[in-house]
């Protein structure tokens, strides 16, 4: 039997501690309204870090890489763990509620010869239909503070901007609820055309009048929030797309996916995509002082007298 082992983290220390087995589902925002889900659909993942010494010998190599994690519309279990002797862990980590980091170590590694830590994930992941009844879905008057964290200013995400409010307040106009965010959704997609390039973020997006996924997420996310609405950016392979939080006459909050850039899709989501990680303001204990759009791989070490170094090859693939 596979084991998974997860860290936890407090202010003083990190606690490694027994936990989940193979096969295990875990569902992410607790006590929210699960959106209505349509078809499924069953793939296989791979993540992991293969690390080769090259020029001389290495010691005390540490990486972190985020993992699938589960959410209502997508579950996950581990299928497959292929580490090589060298490696201690995996260890699992949860940063913010929104992604999950693998984490191992090596403490030597002699020229020429390398470790690996992969594993395999497989994923039911589905298709979000748009609710029946979208009237009864309104701006949350008093959010939570868990909510709160998803109104502020992130990395490339300029809420407080004012041409940022301006652009949502006349966009909104006289609307209430739900259709106050999809007039604000609308008026991103006609505003924005979309382009690759460069990473701007949503006050360059808006003034340009082009940008491309990254750029109309990052603007919508900016608007909606400026008019009180809670948003973050979800992650997904080679994509990324928005999703917003309103609550129903009995104060149960729901989060609405909406496809940004591609196809129009509001409060809806036909793509299957595996999921990586969702938010867009994230705090790693790994690299401190720094305010993280997207968590990404990282690894560090020392090398030994003779100025060797790592080879490191990243692992994040459909298997």
């Amino acid at each position: 039997m596979l084991s998974r082992r997860r860290l936890l983290t407090s202010s003083a220390a990190a606690l490694f501690l027994p936990a989940a087995v193979r096969g295990q589902l875990v569902e992410a925002d607790p006590g929210t309204v699960t959106p209505l889900l349509g078809d499924a659909r069953v793939q296989r993942y791979r993540v992991g870090v293969v690390v080769v010494a090259e020029g001389g010998p290495c010691r005390g190599l540490y990486a972190t890489l985020p993992v699938p994690m589960a959410w209502p519309e997508q579950q996950v279990r581990i299928v497959e763990e292929d580490v090589s002797r060298g490696v201690r862990g995996p260890q699992f980590r949860t940063l913010a509620a929104g992604v999950e980091q693998m984490v191992i170590s090596i403490p030597s590694l002699a020229v020429g010869t390398g470790e690996k830590a992969i594993v395999t994930y497989e994923l039911e992941r589905f298709a979000i239909l748009p609710p029946a009844d979208t009237e009864r879905w309104q701006i949350p008057e008093k959010p939570d503070r868990a909510l709160r964290s998803f109104l502020g200013s992130s990395p490339y995400i300029e809420t407080r901007d004012r041409k940022i409010k301006s652009f949502a307040a006349e966009a909104a106009g006289d609307h209430e609820g739900w259709k106050r965010v999809e007039a604000i959704y609308d008026a991103v997609r006609e505003k924005v055309e979309y382009r690759n390039g460069d990473l701007k973020g949503a006050r360059r997006a808006l003034a340009d009048g082009w940008g491309d996924c990254e750029e109309l997420t990052c603007l919508f996310i900016a608007a909606v929030r400026s008019q009180g609405v809670p948003a973050r950016t979800v992650w997904v392979e080679g994509h990324c797309y928005p999703e917003f939080y309103l609550e129903n006459a009995d104060g149960n909050g729901c989060w609405h996916p909406c496809q940004a850039a591609g196809t129009r899709a509001f409060g809806s989501m036909p793509d299957q995509l595996p999921i990586l990680q969702k938010g867009d303001a994230f705090r790693d204990p790994d690299r401190p002082g720094k305010q993280l759009r997207y968590v990404s791989e990282f690894l560090k070490g020392a090398a030994i007298a003779g100025g060797g170094k790592p080879r490191v090859t990243w692992i994040r693939e459909g298997a």
